[in-house]
């Protein structure tokens, strides 16, 4: 399974800027405040990360340093005791210097997974406070505190903030909070000893006071002249006003407005997010004129760095000028309007995209987007290229766009990666099933977004969908004489998937496969899926699968596997993922049993008393102790005979594409980290092969499985070989419209592969089989394949 694990969505935006001081600058310790702190403040305090209706996901402290120096925090801490509390256990561990006017985040626990993440912090720790009420002290020592009350003044306190219901505060304790609201100094500079006074309930603004508006007037501006043409804003870090436009849409902490006198530039875009933390008072259709700081959020936070900006007004003021004013008409994406590049991604970058290369929206995929970052936009009748995801997001291209599979979907190419896709996303409104193929009725509108490493184009009313009759295919029975083998990932499959998947899976091998003789299985898990146990063994997990199989009108299967060291292959946490074989009982195809096989024992290759080739262990595993198959599924390889005749059928699970860059990422071209294992991978089987085939070049050999890779790619270059002894790649065989087995954010693409021995092509049939990859209701995420071969004796070929 290739899909990412990701957090749900994007939920506003913030200012990334740290001040944290770099090595070389001198830093001074505080004295303990026996009175007002001349140094290092508490200017923040946020209990509710992660509670219901949170903007961001965890609590946080924030310290800023009012001194004329450098601030060593090395050894300092926060500490947190509930409103009538006296345990002060619960606290953060401070490293590293604050600079003049710097600000300093320290990260707390997180009670949900409501929220956006908070900028980088610069120490993390479990402090859990409350959303309302606690109190907060901070500390020249890590050593706990004892005091019940009077903490404010004791030993090597700096700074005390009490909230809410607090017994213990300076003077009088700050407003309750909750969890949309912070304690928030009103003065950063100014501390006298007073919670109440001095702090207020705001929206929670982590590391904003570097950014707070400077003693001269706000530059007036454009939003064009805002975003600029570039990936990142000139006036990022401004304070900006008189910024005037009309309200496009609105989320539950922002809206986006639109200059409704845009410049003569396509180039810069004319639409803005306004990040407003909580619900904006704004309605659609208002004529608003904004004052705020640029700033360029990046999305996932400190995880979210392969990801780009979006450019952002944040801290706004805004006054409504009218209501009611008519939306610019929607700017539009394809045939009669902003054509998108056809092939090209980026193709000048080296590197960061937002401090190489040239900015080219005509030619630039990511370019061309980026223009359109923010604005109000439309698509006259959107084509689906892929389904509906469990994220729901929908990816479609204009009428026109890219090499078009034989089913309506757009095929990811060797020097094409289809910049003409963009996703729908169900972040303003609901987005529906659909599946490749379809239409989406009229012109849908929306506004540009970013997120996950993809431009999200999110609609502001459900579209309607044209069914564009799309139907699963069923594959060719195999002949008297043909052997029938297939590939097939089944996707984490384990008994606690129920009965509804088990059918699924078998009413897919019986009616769509055709009942192949020989089935590779990929992402087999044990019996207790992921449980994770100790358990190994799947034989549960195969029992049900050949029962549904008969269950369903089909043949009896045997199956054979090996299972692997508990934990060691990576897949589903506790899973223990593993590849098998499943062949059926009834036809002249036999399994070759032979002892000796475990999980860190390799299969040889042995010749009998004719020099002919056999497994020394089967079903064996190939090369287990090979590095390249750590934390990764190790092959099976199985010795078949098909009407008397031999067939060896190495089945495969190669390492996935987690951790490679995004298409749509700031690092430009995409490094794909993950592929160098692939190709050790691919030697590693091709090795395997040659030894057959070094004792017998006519031996029936076919490797199969999920390769997680493309057939254009370098893994499977290697895996081919070359010269007499070189496998036939059968996906390379299709015309190119048919060359997919997986849809990956609305691009068909072949990660699933069978290649064959050259003896095996006369009278041979291959097939992709579609019927899952296309559709939003899967049984499994990729696309079975089968080949029908007739194998021969060495003599007559």
């Amino acid at each position: 399974m290739s899909a990412q694990n990701r957090s749900r969505r994007r939920l506003g935006a913030l200012v990334v800027t740290s001040t944290l001081v770099l090595t070389g600058v001198a830093a001074i310790a505080a004295a303990p405040a026996q009175a007002a702190s001349s140094t290092v403040v508490i200017t923040e305090v946020y209990g509710g990360g992660g509670n219901s209706g949170a903007p961001y996901t965890h609590d946080f402290v924030e310290l800023t340093n009012n001194s004329g120096a450098a601030v060593d925090l090395t050894g300092w801490s926060i500490q947190y005791a509930s409103s009538a509390g006296t345990s002060w256990t619960n606290k953060i561990t401070l490293s590293g210097s604050i600079a003049p006017g710097g600000v300093y985040l320290a990260q707390g626990a997180s009670g949900g997974t409501n929220g956006q993440p908070l900028p980088t912090p610069d120490a993390t720790g479990s402090v859990n406070m409350s959303a309302a009420s606690g109190k907060v002290a901070l500390v020249t020592s890590t050593e706990s505190l004892t005091c019940a009350t009077g903490c404010a003044t004791a030993a090597g306190v700096v700074d005390f903030v009490g909230y809410g219901a607090a017994n213990d505060f300076e003077t009088a304790a700050a407003p309750g909070l909750s969890n949309t609201t912070s304690a928030t100094r009103k003065t950063p500079t100014a501390d006298a000893d007073n919670n109440a006074g001095e702090f207020e309930a705001v929206n929670p603004s982590p590391k904003t006071l570097t950014t707070a508006p400077p003693a001269e007037d706000p530059v007036p501006a454009k939003i064009h002249e805002i975003q600029g043409a570039a990936h990142l804003s000139p006036l990022n870090g401004k304070l900006v006003g008189d910024v005037t436009g009309v309200v496009t849409a609105k989320s539950g902490n922002g809206f986006w407005f639109q200059d409704t006198a845009p410049d003569s530039d396509p180039a810069t875009s004319e639409g803005l997010f306004v990040f407003t933390s909580s619900a904006p008072t704004v309605a659609v259709g208002d004529a608003v004129s904004v004052q705020g700081t640029v700033a360029e959020f990046r999305p996932g936070g400190s995880g979210g760095s392969d990801n780009l900006t979006t450019t952002e007004l944040t801290n706004p003021t805004v006054t409504v000028v009218s209501s009611g004013a008519s939306l610019p008409a929607p700017t539009i994406v394809g045939p009669g309007g902003r054509v998108p590049p056809s092939t090209v991604i980026d193709d000048d970058s080296n590197g960061d995209v937002e401090t190489t290369g040239t900015f080219q929206p005509a030619t630039d995929g990511l370019d061309f987007w980026e223009s359109l970052e923010g604005m109000w936009l439309g698509i006259d009748k959107p084509q689906v290229t892929g389904p509906t995801s469990s994220f729901r997001e929908l990816s479609v291209v204009p009428a026109g766009s890219g090499l078009r599979t034989a089913r309506g979907g757009i095929l990811l190419q060797k020097t094409d990666s289809n910049p003409e896709r963009v996703l729908l996303d169900d972040v303003l409104a609901p987005v529906p099933d659909a599946k490749t193929g379809d239409t989406l009725a009229g012109t849908v509108t929306g506004v540009l977004d970013y997120g996950f490493g993809n431009f999200k184009f999110l609609v502001t009313q459900t579209p309607t969908v044209v069914d564009g009759g799309l139907k699963r295919e069923k594959t060719t029975p195999s002949s008297l004489v043909q052997v029938s083998v297939a590939t097939f990932n089944v996707e984490n499959l384990d008994p606690s998937d129920g009965a509804a998947k088990f059918d699924g899976l078998a009413q897919a091998v019986v009616h769509n496969l055709a009942s192949p003789d020989i089935l590779g299985l990929e992402e087999v898990q044990d019996n207790d899926g992921a449980t994770n146990s100790g358990t190994t063994a799947a034989d549960v997990t195969l029992n049900t699968l050949a029962a549904a199989i008969q269950k369903a009108g089909g043949p009896k299967y045997a199956w054979r596997q090996i299972d692997p060291v508990d934990g060691d292959e990576g897949g589903e946490p506790g899973g223990n993922i593993r590849v098998a074989f499943m062949y059926r009982t009834d036809r002249p195809v036999k399994f070759v049993d032979r002892a000796g096989g475990g999980s860190t024992v390799a299969t040889t290759i042995v010749a009998d008393r004719f020099g002919r080739p056999h497994l020394s262990s089967s079903p064996g595993r190939v090369d287990p102790s090979n590095p390249a198959w750590e934390a990764t599924r190790v092959p099976l390889a199985g010795e078949f005979t098909w009407l008397g005749q031999p067939l060896f059928v190495v089945v495969n699970h190669f390492s996935s594409k987690g951790g490679d860059d995004p298409l749509w990422g700031r690092v430009q071209p995409p490094v794909q980290s993950s592929a160098p294992k692939r190709h050790q991978q691919a030697q590693s089987v091709r090795t395997f092969v040659d030894q057959i085939l070094a004792k017998d070049r006519g031996a029936n050999v076919i490797v199969l499985g999920d390769l997680n890779d493309f057939d254009f790619s370098q893994t499977a270059q290697i895996l081919m070989g070359s010269g007499r002894t070189s496998l036939i790649n059968l996906p390379q065989t299709l015309p190119a419209k048919e060359r997919y087995s997986y849809v990956f954010e609305g691009n068909s693409q072949i990660l699933d592969q069978i290649l064959m021995s050259r003896n095996l092509q006369p009278g041979s049939s291959y097939d992709v089989v579609h019927m899952n990859a296309e559709f939003p209701d899967q049984i499994s995420d990729h696309d079975p394949q089968v080949v029908r071969v007739i194998p021969l004796p060495s003599w007559y070929r």
